[in-house]
Order: structure tokens, then C-alpha cells, then sequence
């Protein structure tokens, strides 16, 4: 009997050729501070083998139309099953994505109101339900003869024909807003006073502009109606104009079409294809909901049907709870011949929804826009939708899966797991939660420390085993032996010294009217079960308020009031990936490098051969590598196989061309060093050959307290983890004086070992020392104790959460009755 993978030689990443196995048909678990090699473990080699070896059986045909994964860099894997991986951060959904097409429930809802409902015929009187309509057979209106067609659940989806004519199907129209056209009136439209000409379309229209007689040289609030007319809703001419290349000094004439401000944003707005796109568009627009349909998505025909004597928008307006509840009564609803139809159905729907509901999703409701859900609740439809598949023999890889779960919540998600070994498939999970990890049956816990010096098995076995080993970093926290700890404590009565940040909104989502009261420079903690609304309150009204009242714009629609003296700037610092470009570097990312330009440009070597400080720039210096054009790899396209990126044959990886090595920095020590060999440095070590370089050296230093120091300098920033990352963007803010800032995190112990989150909590506190706020979305009980002030959310998710069920110390919370969170402190 086979009864583990065998991992033989891996050296994907900072894995250091190790041989490891993963037992079959069990809950493995995957430890080790951040950077040691567990992802690579789990989804470079475990997930990336048994993916690919699954997809090369298909036909190159198919493969062809899939995006194929790179054999992993191993010497062998045997007896690994087929393998699916739930990432730790699910893409952003699309505008029409909601949480009924992202479960596939609504599929399953859409298919009942189809087949089993009453239809409506053209002249509005209701039928009873019948086979026909399954049958595809004309229904013939009993009260006035006419003849008539049900519609199919094709023709209920508003994602095609059933999509409401006015808003395309997305539940809200989108109009320009005219007051953010021209925003500062007191600049001439030479200076850019029109905000779309200069972000969304070429800046020829000024000149076009000028041509349809508009004067572009006074200041906008000076301009008569009849040329703001012309700016705003002017006819779309062409013209002959003369204009000056940009970069050159060459003169070009050109014949021109006027797109007038308006129909500038109308024009980038149809062209939309994601939300990034989006982005640019939105700032010039308001929303509201559609007109027509009220939001709900669907056309009137598709609104018509009833089943138990509600339509199906209404259906999708009940949570989850209660529509399982609503389901379970169809089949009885129905005529005797019906019901068996009516019961497959059914059951299809509840199998699914009972997923949901184990992993504690039940307060949503199926119209909610998933670009609102968080991530917690984002992963969790992800999982679901993997577990209902009832497969067997499947190696399911989930990264972080306790990302955005409170510690009630875990319960649901252990249950699951447990489901998935019952059904016979084998569970390799990366987490660092506590809880999670002692629900495993083996853990393998990577090491001993993160980058370069990891990469090595340090402990493996089960729980009490890695209890008692010596050598494991995880062991002291899951015997409870081990805590984390801030250091300092605040004196209860002086949370607010420095005064508050004051917020009140009025209902939005599941989220009731709120008060709260946020101190000044202190670590404030939002916690609550997942869906209780801690997003909506963070990220969708505190942030945006505050960006609003800073920059004097209008607040959005549900926040009544931000009260926040002497705040000028706002850091949203998360966890998504930095940069989607290879070019993107450690040392570029936290100005590191252009201080390295400018200082091997003033070397005597660099004077002797002429080269300039943007010569040393690997992105468009003279220096930079000829053939991979300072990117450090090529790729081949190879047909039929997945395209193979390799480390550049000329440069090997550093970037530079030959004539780089020619120009050394001596540092007083008298060791020398070219620019390439200061890259592929870590920044420990580069830290210690910087000495003398006063920025250099001090950047390094903050790398090295946000623990970052194994990370190389010329590490592509893409490639890093979420909270590696996190804490990058941490960088350039570290040691200035912050009293003006408010940083909100959020989540941003993911992916990191309770050693690391030590590291984080520091941070957060060298913040606060210079005088910042710090607020943070949390589930991470070591971060929720360290805190100087709670607010917890809840009591439930959804419905039954969207309150304050307590604020105050620590201690407060943990002796409030109320409070969810308090139990677990």
C-alpha cells in the first residue's frame, strides 16, 4: 500500500535539494517562519507536479489552450496524485460577478424558476406549474387561449438574455460626474485643467480644443458659458492642427476629431474590459442604482415567474440561512407529478449550500457583488466550490486557508478538511495558525530561518512529536508554552491622550448605522467573525472618508461624519503582490538603487569610462545586459509546451552587461565591489560592505527591522510573499515623523510564524513611537492582545452581525460579556 509522496532532491526556489514525505490521505501540515520554503514545498513542487502530470495526459490540442506549468526543479516525485491549490488571495471578481454566480448556487435557483415556477403570458395571467415547460412544449394560457413559450434559465441569467436593458445586467448605471471634469478652476486648459484630456485621452485635444475657439490660455473660471459649453458638450469636429512631438523637437500637422470632456470619459467607460481599467475611468464617474430594475440586474420578463410566491430577484435578496430554508419547501409546493424534478433539483442546491453554511458564509445573500466580499469570505466560496465535487484521490493544496477566519470560525473550516480525507483525498495546507496546525496529523516545519538560510526540513512528525523536538520553532507556541508579546503596555486611562479619529455611517450591505471612536497613536485592533463587517467599516467608510475629508471632496454616500484633527495623509498597506513587472526589484522598490547609481557614477572608473548615474539603471542604462535587456532571464517559446524562462546565457541573471564589472566601489575596509555583485547580495550582507554609504546603509537597516533582511537586492518584488511584501511597502515610511498619518492594515499577519509577527508587532510600535496611528484588521489573537484598543465586531456575520459589540482595552473585552473575541483572549 502506497501511503506517502516521496519528494526526492527538490531545490525549487531556497529549497535545499531535500527529501521529504508527505504521508497520503491525511491532514498535512506545513510550518516555518516566513521566507523558509513552505510555499515552495507546497505549490512549487507538491501542487506544480501533480498538476502538470495530470494536464500532460490530456491531447496537445487541449493543453494548448490551457496555461501549463513548468516541470518543478526536483529530481523525482513519485506517487503523486492529481492536485488542485486554493491560493491565498483569490483574484479580484468582475464587475458582474456576484456571490450566486461565484458558488454556482444561482445556477441551481435559476434552473427551478425555470422549470417549476407559475409563468406569466403576454397578457399577465399566471399559470400553474407543469411538465411542459421541462418538456421544451408551447404553454397555452388557460383564461385567455394565448399561446406562449416559459423562459429557460438561460433567458433568467443576467449575465445574457435575462439582463436588464437599461444597466447591461450589472445592478447600476454609471454617469459622468461633471463636478470632478474640471477640478481646479484656477489652471488654463494648457496647464490641464480638464482632468480627462490629461489621464484618459491624448493631449492633442488641447490643441483641438483651441481650434473649435476655445481660449486655452486663461484661467477655466474665466472662459464664457459658450466655451464651456464647447469643453464639456462641444460637437465632435474634425480639425487640421500643427503640433510639437512630445520628446523631439519636430513639428507634425494632423487631421483631428474633438472629443468634448464628456464623451472623453463616456468613450474610455465603454471600453472597460476589468476592474483595473476601471480604476482610471472611476474617478470621473457617480453611480447609481439602476433605474430600472432597482438594482436587482434582471429585465422585467425575467423578474416575472414566481415560485411560492416570490420572483426570483427577491429569492436572491434572502440570505443564505434563509433561502435554504425557502428551497427545502418547493418540492411539497408542487403538483405530485412535479416534485420529483423539483427534488433533484433541490437537492443539487442544498448540497452546495450546506458547504457554505459549514464554513459559516450563511449571512450572505446571492445578489451581493462579490467585489465587496472579503477575502476570508472570498477563499471560503473558493474551498466550497472545490469540496462539493466529492472527488477522490485529489491532493488538495490550501495556502493560508485561516486567512480571515476568526477563531470561531476555524471550527467550520477543520470540518471540511476532515470531509475531504473522509472522501479519500490527501490535504497539504501552508499556515501558521495555531488552532489549524494542531488539527493536523503530520507536520513538516521548514527552516531554520527565512531565505538563504532556510530551505531545510527542521522538524517533522505529529503534533506531540514536533512538541517535544528540540529543534522546531513552531512547537513552544503549539504546547502554549510560548507567547508573543508587544513589550510595552499603555496605561488604560490614556488611550485617548492624543485625541480620536470620530466616525458615524449610516447602513450599508449588513452593516448597521455606527459610532466609533478611534484614538490617535495607538494600535487599534477592528476584530470580529468573518462577515461581521470589519471590511466595510476599515476599508470601504474609514479610509475613504478620511482620504475624503483630507482632500475636501465629497464623502461617499453612507458616511455622515469623519472628525479627524490634524490627519493629513492616509497608507493603506496590504498584502497584495507588488508590481505584476519582472523589472521590479528589492533595492529599485525601496530606493536603494538610485542611491548605488549615483554613487559608483562618482568613482573614478566610472569617470574614466564616461558613464553617467543612469548609465548603472539595469532598466535603460548603456550598462544594462544586451541580450536579455537588463531583465536577467529569456524566455523560449517553445510550441505545445508551457514557454521556459531561463537565467540569460550572457549576463547569468545579474542584469548587467560585461562593461558593468569594469567599475568597483572600495569601501574603507579596502573590499571592492561591482554594482552586479552588490545585487545578488542579501541585505544583511550588503549591509555590512555599505558601511560608509550613510543612505545605503540606513535603508538597509529598516530592511533588516521589518525582517527583511535574507531578502536579495535584486529579488524580482513579484515573486515575493504577501506578507513580505506587505512589509516592503513599510520601507520608505519607517523613521520619519508620522504624527500626521494613519496607517490601516489589512490582515497583515498573513503568512507569517508567530517569531515573525514579534518582528511586526515591533514595527507597528516604531510607528507609533513616531507619532503614527496604526489600525488593523485582525484575527491573529498574539496581535489582538498586544493592542491598545479593540474594537470587535459582530456578534455574527452578515444579518446577525454589522454591530459594535464592544470597544475598549484589552482587558475591557475580555470581561465584555457580548464579545466573541473575548472568549478566545
Amino acid at each position: 500500500m502506497i501511503n506517502a509522496i516521496k519528494v526526492r532532491g527538490a531545490k525549487v526556489h531556497n529549497l535545499k535539494n531535500i527529501d521529504v514525505n508527505i504521508p497520503l490521505h491525511k491532514i498535512v501540515g506545513i510550518a516555518g517562519v516566513s521566507g523558509s520554503g513552505k510555499s515552495s514545498l507546497a505549490l512549487g513542487v507538491l501542487y506544480a507536479e501533480g498538476s502538470r502530470r495530470y494536464l500532460e495526459a490530456l491531447s496537445t490540442y487541449t493543453r494548448r489552450r490551457m496555461t501549463q506549468a513548468a516541470k518543478a526543479q526536483v529530481e523525482e516525485v513519485l506517487y503523486v496524485p492529481a492536485s488542485l491549490a486554493l491560493h491565498q488571495r483569490p483574484g479580484i471578481p468582475g464587475i458582474r460577478s456576484t456571490f450566486g454566480t461565484g458558488t454556482e448556487l444561482l445556477n441551481s435557483l435559476r434552473l427551478m424558476f425555470s422549470r417549476l415556477a407559475n409563468h406569466r403570458c403576454p397578457k399577465g395571467h399566471y399559470q400553474s406549474p407543469t411538465l411542459a415547460v421541462a418538456a421544451g412544449q408551447e404553454l397555452v394560457c388557460s383564461e385567455c387561449g394565448v399561446h406562449f413559450y416559459a423562459p429557460s434559465a438561460e433567458e433568467l441569467a443576467f449575465n445574457s438574455q435575462g439582463a436588464c436593458r437599461t444597466c447591461g445586467g450589472t445592478g447600476i448605471v454609471r454617469t459622468v460626474d461633471r463636478t470632478t471634469l474640471v477640478p481646479d478652476e484656477s489652471l488654463t486648459i494648457e496647464q490641464g485643467a480638464v482632468a480627462p484630456w490629461n489621464s484618459l485621452m491624448w493631449s492633442l485635444m488641447v490643441d483641438v480644443c483651441r481650434e473649435m475657439g476655445v481660449r486655452t490660455d486663461v484661467p477655466f473660471r474665466e472662459l464664457t458659458e459658450q466655451e464651456r459649453k464647447i469643453v464639456f458638450d462641444g460637437p465632435a469636429e474634425k480639425k487640421h492642427i500643427l503640433y510639437k512631438a512630445k520628446n523631439s523637437n519636430q513639428a507634425g500637422e494632423l487631421d483631428f476629431t474633438y472629443y468634448n470632456a464628456v464623451y472623453t470619459v463616456e468613450n474610455a467607460l465603454s471600453k472597460v474590459k476589468d476592474e483595473k481599467g476601471m480604476k482610471r475611468v472611476e474617478k470621473f464617474l457617480k453611480e447609481d442604482i439602476c433605474p430600472d430594475c432597482g438594482g436587482t440586474r434582471l429585465s422585467v420578463a425575467a423578474r416575472e415567474p414566481k415560485l411560492r410566491g416570490i420572483s426570483l430577484d427577491e429569492a436572491c435578496r434572502l440570505s443564505l440561512s434563509e433561502l435554504v430554508k425557502w428551497v427545502a419547501g418547493v418540492p411539497e409546493s408542487l403538483p405530485e407529478e412535479m416534485r420529483p424534478m423539483a427534488n433533484s433539483i433541490s437537492e443539487s442546491f442544498q448540497t452546495v449550500a450546506k458547504r457554505l453554511m459549514d464554513l459559516g458564509l450563511g449571512y450572505l445573500s446571492l445578489d451581493r457583488a462579490a467585489s465587496t466580499l472579503s477575502t476570508g469570505e472570498r477563499q471560503r466560496m473558493q474551498l466550497a466550490r472545490a469540496v462539493r465535487n466529492r472527488t477522490t484521490g485529489v491532493l488538495y493544496v490550501l495556502d493560508e486557508p485561516s486567512i480571515g477566519l476568526h477563531p470561531s470560525n476555524i471550527v467550520g473550516l477543520t470540518g471540511v478538511m476532515h470531509d475531504l480525507i473522509a472522501d479519500g483525498n490527501s490535504v497539504v495546507l501552508v499556515d501558521h495558525d495555531t488552532q489549524i496546525l494542531s488539527e493536523a496529523d503530520w507536520i513538516v516545519e521548514m527552516g531554520p530561518q527565512a531565505g538563504a538560510d532556510g530551505g531545510y526540513v527542521i522538524a517533522q512528525g505529529t503534533v506531540p512529536e514536533i512538541i517535544q523536538s528540540a529543534a522546531s520553532q513552531i512547537g513552544p507556541f503549539l504546547s502554549g508554552k510560548s507567547r508573543v508579546s508587544s513589550g510595552k503596555k499603555q496605561n488604560e486611562d490614556s488611550v485617548f491622550e492624543n485625541g480620536m479619529i470620530r466616525l458615524s455611517t449610516s447602513e450599508i450591505h449588513t452593516v448597521k448605522p455606527l459610532e466609533v471612536e478611534i484614538p490617535k497613536g495607538r494600535l487599534t485592533v477592528v476584530t470580529g467573525v468573518s462577515g461581521s463587517g470589519k471590511t466595510t467599516l476599515v476599508l470601504e467608510s474609514l479610509v475613504p472618508g478620511l482620504e475624503a475629508s483630507i482632500a475636501g471632496r465629497p464623502m461617499p454616500e453612507h458616511v455622515k461624519l469623519v472628525k479627524a484633527d490634524g490627519i493629513g495623509q492616509v497608507k493603506l498597506i496590504d498584502a497584495t503582490p507588488i508590481g505584476i513587472n519582472v523589472r521590479s526589484t528589492v533595492a529599485t522598490y525601496a530606493n536603494i538603487h538610485d542611491e548605488l547609481r549615483k554613487i559608483y557614477a562618482r568613482t573614478k572608473e566610472a569617470k574614466q569610462h564616461g558613464f553617467k548615474a543612469g548609465d548603472f539603471s539595469y532598466n535603460t542604462g548603456k550598462l544594462r545586459c544586451p541580450v536579455c535587456d537588463g531583465t536577467g532571464s529569456i524566455s523560449l517559446d517553445v510550441q505545445f509546451l508551457p514557454d521556459v524562462d531561463i537565467p540569460c546565457p550572457e549576463c547569468r541573471g545579474a542584469r548587467y552587461g560585461k562593461e558593468a564589472g569594469l567599475v568597483h566601489y572600495q569601501n574603507k575596509t579596502g573590499e571592492q565591489y561591482t554594482l552586479p555583485d552588490l545585487m545578488a547580495m542579501d541585505v544583511h550582507t550588503a549591509r555590512k560592505v555599505c558601511r560608509d554609504m550613510r543612505l545605503v546603509h540606513q535603508r538597509l537597516r529598516v530592511l533588516e527591522d521589518l525582517g527583511l533582511g535574507y531578502l536579495t537586492l535584486g529579488e524580482e518584488t513579484p515573486s515575493l510573499s504577501g506578507g513580505e511584501a506587505q512589509r516592503l511597502k513599510l520601507a520608505s515610511e519607517m523613521g520619519k515623523s508620522q504624527t500626521d498619518s494613519v496607517f490601516v492594515f489589512d490582515e497583515p499577519t498573513i503568512g507569517l510564524h508567530p517569531l515573525d509577527v514579534q518582528t511586526l508587532l515591533s514595527v507597528f510600535q516604531t510607528l507609533i513611537l513616531n507619532g503614527a496611528t496604526v489600525i488593523v484588521i485582525e484575527h491573529d489573537l498574539d496581535v489582538i492582545r498586544c493592542a491598545d484598543y479593540i474594537v470587535d465586531m459582530g456578534p455574527g456575520g452578515g444579518e446577525e452581525g454589522g454591530r459594535i459589540v464592544a470597544a475598549g482595552t484589552p482587558e475591557e473585552i475580555k470581561n465584555a460579556p457580548q464579545s466573541v473575541t473575548g472568549k478566545y483572549l
